[in-house]
C-alpha cells in the first residue's frame, strides 16, 4: 500500500500568490503591521483559501521569544498535586497567560537535582520568563533567576528575594493574628498551632501572627512544627498536641488541609468540634468546605494571586519596569468548626 506525500504546509508565498500583493505586505499584516483595509481583506480570505498556519516555531527563533513562561512550583511532587492552592495559583496564571497568547510550562522541583535541571531548562531560552511559587529562604531558584536576569515573579516573598524581583503575595503575619484573635474572642484558653513551612516567608510569618495574637498566653510547647501543609501533617500534628496537653481546647492549623487532618485525629481522639475543640485553618480552600464541620478559615484568592504574577512577568516582556510587591486581601471566613 502506498502512503500518501505529506500536504505541503502552505507559505506566505502561497498567500501573497492567492491574494495577489507582495510577499512584504502579508508579512506586515501577520505581525500587526498597517495596510490598507482591502489588502488586509484579500489576505484574510488568502489565509483560509491556501490553509495557512504561522510556523511559530520559526517566529519565535527570529524573535528570540518562546512565547512560554514557566510555572515553578517548589513543593514535593504529591504536595502539587494534592494542594488546591497549587492549583489554583497555576489555573490563574495559565489564564492570564493564555490570554495574551503564552505557553505556560510547569516545573515542580523536589530536590537538588531537580533544581539543576530547571536551572539548565531555565537558561536554554525555553521559556521568557517564570512564575515562581513557594520559594524557601535561601533557595537556590532565587540565585538561578536573579543570575539569568530572568523576568520573573514570585508568589510569596522569601526574605532574601533581590529587591528587583516582583512578587505578589499576602498579610500571613496579620491574617493569622486576626483569626487566632477571633478564636479567643471565642472562649478558647489553652490554643495551639500546627505550623508548617517553617523554612519560607508563609509559615514563618503565620506562625508569628499566632504568638502576636496570643500575647503572653503563647505557650511554645503548644506549637507543632510539620514540615509540609498537608492532610497526614494535620493527622500527625494534632496527635501530638493532644499528647503534649490534652486540654487544648483551640488549634489554628496554618492551612485547611493541615485543619482537615487535625478533625480526624480529633474524631479519632473522641474530642468534638467545635464543643470541645474550636479549628480553624488557612486558605479557604476545597478542604474548608468539605470537612465535618466546615472550616473557619481565612480565604486566600490562590486564582488572583497566580494571575497577577503572570501579568507581573508580562509587564515585564513587553519592556516596563517592575519591582516591588503587592498584598492581596484576606477576609476571614467564619463557619462551624470553631
Amino acid at each position: 500500500m502506498t502512503r500518501p506525500k505529506p500536504q505541503k504546509r502552505a507559505t506566505v508565498h502561497d498567500i501573497a500568490a492567492a491574494a495577489g500583493v507582495s510577499r512584504g505586505t502579508v508579512s506586515r499584516v501577520l505581525n500587526g503591521g498597517y495596510v490598507s483595509a482591502e489588502a488586509r481583506a484579500a489576505i484574510e480570505a488568502a489565509i483560509t483559501e491556501v490553509g495557512y498556519v504561522p510556523n511559530n516555531a520559526a517566529r519565535a527563533l527570529k524573535m528570540r521569544r518562546s512565547q512560554a513562561v514557566a510555572f515553578v512550583a517548589l513543593e514535593p511532587h504529591s504536595l502539587f498535586l494534592d494542594d488546591p492552592n497549587i492549583g489554583s495559583i497555576m489555573l490563574g496564571a495559565n489564564a492570564a497567560l493564555s490570554l495574551a497568547d503564552h505557553q505556560m510550562v510547569s516545573l515542580v522541583v523536589e530536590s537538588a537535582r531537580d533544581t539543576a535541571r530547571v536551572a539548565r531548562y531555565l537558561s536554554g531560552g525555553f521559556v521568557d520568563g517564570a512564575i515562581v511559587v513557594s520559594a524557601r529562604t535561601r533557595d537556590p531558584i532565587i540565585k538561578v533567576i536573579t543570575d539569568l536576569a530572568l523576568p520573573a515573579a514570585f508568589v510569596g516573598h522569601p526574605p532574601d528575594l533581590d529587591q528587583s524581583i516582583p512578587f505578589v503575595g499576602i498579610d500571613n503575619a496579620g491574617s493569622a493574628r486576626a483569626i487566632t484573635q477571633r478564636l479567643r474572642e471565642g472562649g478558647r484558653r489553652r490554643i495551639g498551632m500546627i505550623a508548617a513551612a517553617l523554612d519560607r516567608d508563609s509559615g514563618i510569618d503565620r506562625l508569628s501572627g499566632f504568638r502576636d495574637a496570643l500575647g503572653q498566653a503563647y505557650d511554645e510547647e503548644l506549637v507543632i512544627d510539620v514540615p509540609h501543609y498537608d492532610y497526614n501533617s494535620g493527622i500527625k500534628g494534632m496527635r501530638e498536641l493532644l499528647q503534649r496537653d490534652p486540654t487544648v481546647d483551640g488549634v489554628f492549623a496554618a492551612s485547611d488541609a493541615i485543619a482537615a487532618g487535625a478533625l480526624e485525629a480529633l474524631r479519632e481522639a473522641g474530642r468534638s468540634v467545635p464543643s470541645d475543640v474550636g479549628v480553624v485553618g488557612f486558605d479557604d480552600s476545597t478542604w474548608a468546605v468539605r470537612c465535618q464541620p466546615p472550616l473557619s478559615t481565612v480565604h486566600q484568592p490562590a486564582k488572583e494571586l497566580g494571575s497577577y504574577a503572570a501579568q507581573l512577568v508580562l509587564r515585564q516582556l513587553d519592556g516596563e519596569h517592575v519591582a516591588g510587591g503587592q498584598l492581596l486581601t484576606t477576609p476571614i471566613v467564619w463557619r462551624d468548626s470553631a
